[in-house]
């Protein structure tokens, strides 16, 4: 029995508890987080996830977990990763270390991630659910036979959207690392790079060419809106994010040479029933596409009985609406890869290796989503095969990101 410890009690953490009820050998055993410790732990001992404790520290979880997860806002990760590597110098013993998405807010923050996860010798995961996503796994498989014979896709489109985040954090830029190119951007970027890949190639097998975006403002930077947001603590008057972004990536096969091209795109201005997913693969002569908003069940509220729901997230994530025809999907963790990624982790982890996606993995994306940024920037594309532009990335930081993206999205 594996014993998971989460950093974090958020948003993100609540559905990983959700998924970890579909899991085998494993125990929530520990929580570590400023606020909301308590209810996750509870939830996790009502759904038979163990006695999961709560801890006042990052030293005393160490101590009584296999596996710990980084599930804490973006801003906070390379101190968390600091008190674990004490945790383990002052004599704690683990299997892995979990980091969702995004590994870091930059380049230099996902260095520092992965050197030292390198040196305390740790196997990691880098939690990137889409990629395994059973809609996307499972057509992979069944073309397979298709792809061997044709050739592999050649383009790839990938999408999410949805209203905006949830936590106040997530719209500020310094903190969270940008706007939903940061994100979600980096989602999109990851499964698009991942339709592309040839079958029983790793998922970093295809070198990045060139980048090329596109960001604006285009919501949250107009009334009624950016009033909301200052209500939360928001000020998109002085330090802009993005809310749109269109990026596309030309990668080549390092063994016949072929280019292929993915194209992701991502807002917070998706007012429809929630959360939505969309991708597509096109090979030569096949293609794929999914899209998380075709569900087989349906609800319906009408106006009287809207009163009486408390939560329209319990029907699917970023619910948009409370009444009227809304679509329900009865196991989002499983829809959305997390129950399947959690399998890969802990089966990796026992066997004393890297997950399919680990830190080195979180580590490129970052750099694809720095690209992306560049590019926006500089209004050009960024050549990946250029020695100087990649040692260019390597100390960038986005004006987005230094709470400067009025220069990038206002035309100041």
């Amino acid at each position: 029995m594996l014993k998971i410890g989460m950093i974090g009690a958020g948003f993100v953490a609540g559905f990983h508890e959700r998924a970890l009820c579909s899991v085998r050998d494993v125990e929530l055993a520990g929580v570590c987080a400023p606020k909301g410790a308590e209810a996750l732990a509870k939830r996790a001992q009502a759904d038979g996830l163990g006695n999961t404790r709560v801890f006042k520290n990052i030293a005393e979880l160490c101590a009584a977990v296999d596996v710990v997860c980084i599930f804490a806002p973006n801003f906070a990760r390379l101190e968390i990763m600091r008190n674990i590597a004490k945790a383990l110098e002052g004599g704690a013993k683990i299997k892995g270390i979990i980091c969702e998405k995004p590994l870091a807010r930059n380049i230099q923050e996902a260095d520092v991630m992965t050197k030292m996860a390198k040196a305390l010798g740790v196997p990691t995961a880098y939690f990137e659910n889409q990629i395994h996503m059973p809609s996307v796994v499972e057509a992979q498989r069944q073309l397979a036979a298709v792809e061997q014979s044709m050739g592999s896709v050649h383009l790839a489109r990938s999408a999410e959207e949805h209203g905006g985040p949830h936590e106040p954090w997530f719209w500020n830029p310094t903190k969270q690392g940008g706007g939903v190119c940061c994100d979600m951007g980096c989602h999109s970027i990851a499964v698009g790079m991942y339709m592309l890949t040839p079958s029983g190639k790793p998922p970093d097998y295809l070198t990045p060419v060139s980048v090329t975006a596109n960001m604006a403002l285009l919501k949250w930077g107009k009334e009624p809106w950016i009033s909301q947001l200052k209500k939360r603590g928001v000020d998109y008057t002085a330090t802009p994010a993005e809310d749109y972004s269109n990026v596309t990536i030309e990668f080549k096969d390092p063994e016949t040479g072929i280019c292929s091209v993915a194209q992701a795109t991502n807002s917070w201005m998706y007012d429809a029933p929630g959360l939505r997913l969309l991708m597509e693969a096109f090979g030569p002569g096949y293609s794929y596409t999914v899209n998380s908003l075709e569900s087989p069940t349906g609800l319906f509220i009408s106006d009287a009985a809207a009163t009486a729901v408390a939560d329209s997230e319990l029907a699917i994530e970023k619910a948009q609406a409370s009444r009227g025809a809304l679509l329900l999907h009865h196991n989002e963790p499983d829809l959305y890869g997390y129950i399947a990624e959690w399998r890969d982790v802990i089966s990796a982890f026992e066997q004393g290796k890297n997950a399919l996606l680990d830190f080195e993995y979180g580590r490129l994306i970052t750099m694809l989503v720095m690209a992306a940024y560049m590019a926006h920037e500089k209004k050009k594309t960024i050549d990946l095969t250029n020695s100087t532009v990649l040692a260019e990335l390597e100390s960038y930081v986005p004006l987005i990101q230094q709470g400067k993206g009025a220069e990038v999205l206002l035309g100041v």
